[in-house]
């Protein structure tokens, strides 16, 4: 089986989550019998990915990579022809839409990763209403026209799953779950970035509205006024992602640009991972944090009550009073959960568990 693999994702970003897990999905289909990979991406004639992914003769900026024009040309240029070129037998499209645009040749298949909807559903990050509008509309038709032509759409969790069949129950018998990958950290833990105090609370990812910071924020400064056994707060992400009052709080500590090791380490030292979302696709820093042995707390109403254990601190995103109980009760809580349950939890998103369930997704599509 000759199977082609959107590399955009990991070429553009190859840090990101998304990236994260397009090379998941690489190894998963290397390691397979009887399947031969072919990557195909976007990238300036310099770069190293044309050395190992089938790329278009025309150069492609990596901070345009998304742009509409760029996309189409992509899409319904390249893309086809290569397929057919290749006699690829199955294509997956890894961000949410990119499916070729066009006739799709007799016997080849299509997947389509589906992260999430927040493009469609959520006021998402943009430096203008106009061009966030522009990308809405943009969007909605490519994600509309991917799910369309898909044979099967593959989602990180139920919940997405779920709100792909609202969005869409017309194609209801396509969606299916995968799960993201998230392997134990199998390095060395790196040293904590300077500065950091001995005890604090950590949440990670600050720039878009729905990871819900500055509500966040607000509640914890209000319970640490009140409350001195309340910890000082560790945000991975950029302070420009919060409104000025907000951002240089005391006892609030921003860290940024650091490595996987330190990100473990942030992980490994924190009393508790907070993550306050109103939406979330699936959850990463969630079970990153458990397979360090660490607590989470987490928002209801996502895919956080699937990737959380059982006795996770939950509350209600949008209400004060929820999320302050929750704030005062984590911080009087001198129990601390077995750091041994929290990692066995975490391994239904292991490697193993993951190989299993794409080989059991890729025998039903063929048979």
């Amino acid at each position: 089986m000759r199977v082609a693999l959107d590399y955009r994702p990991a070429t553009v970003a190859p840090s990101s989550g998304i990236a994260r897990q397009v090379k998941a999905l690489e190894q998963a289909l290397r390691a397979r019998e009887n399947t031969e990979l072919l990557l195909v991406s976007e990238a300036p004639l310099e770069h190293e990915q044309r050395q190992t992914a089938f790329c278009p003769a025309w150069p492609s900026p990596l901070d345009g990579v998304q742009r509409p024009g760029v996309r189409l040309r992509f899409e319904r240029k390249f893309l086809p022809a290569t397929i057919r070129e290749q006699s690829v037998d199955l294509y997956i499209a890894t961000a949410n839409m990119g499916l070729p645009i066009g006739h799709k040749p007799a016997g080849t298949r299509y997947v389509l990763i589906l992260h999430d909807l927040f493009q469609l559903t959520q006021r998402n990050f943009h430096r203008s209403q106009l061009k966030a509008l522009a990308y809405r509309l943009i969007d909605a038709v490519s994600i509309a026209w991917s799910i369309w032509v898909a044979d099967e759409v593959w989602c990180p969790s139920r919940f997405s799953c779920s709100e792909a069949a609202r969005l869409f129950p017309w194609a209801r018998p396509k969606f299916r779950v995968l799960n993201n990958l998230v392997p134990e950290f199998q390095g060395a833990i790196g040293p904590l970035p300077a500065g950091l105090p001995e005890r604090y609370w950590l949440a990670v990812g600050t720039r878009e509205p729905r990871k819900n910071m500055p509500f966040f924020i607000e509640q914890w400064q209000r319970c640490r006024q009140e409350n001195p056994q309340v910890p000082e707060l560790v945000l991975v992400g950029h302070a420009s992602d919060l409104p000025a009052n907000l951002s240089q709080l005391p006892g609030l500590h921003w860290v940024s640009g650091i490595s996987d090791e330190q990100l473990q380490a942030l992980y490994q030292h924190a009393d508790c991972l907070w993550q306050p979302s109103y939406a979330e696709g699936f959850g990463l820093p969630v079970v990153e944090a458990l397979w360090q042995g660490t607590p989470v707390a987490v928002a209801r109403g996502s895919a956080l009550d699937e990737v959380s254990p059982p006795g996770a601190r939950r509350f209600n995103a949008r209400d004060r009073a929820s999320l302050r109980n929750a704030l005062i009760e984590q911080a009087q809580d001198s129990s601390r959960p077995d750091p041994d349950t929290l990692r066995d939890w975490a391994r239904q998103f292991a490697e193993s568990t993951y190989r299993q369930r794409l080989d059991t997704l890729l025998t039903g599509l063929f048979h």
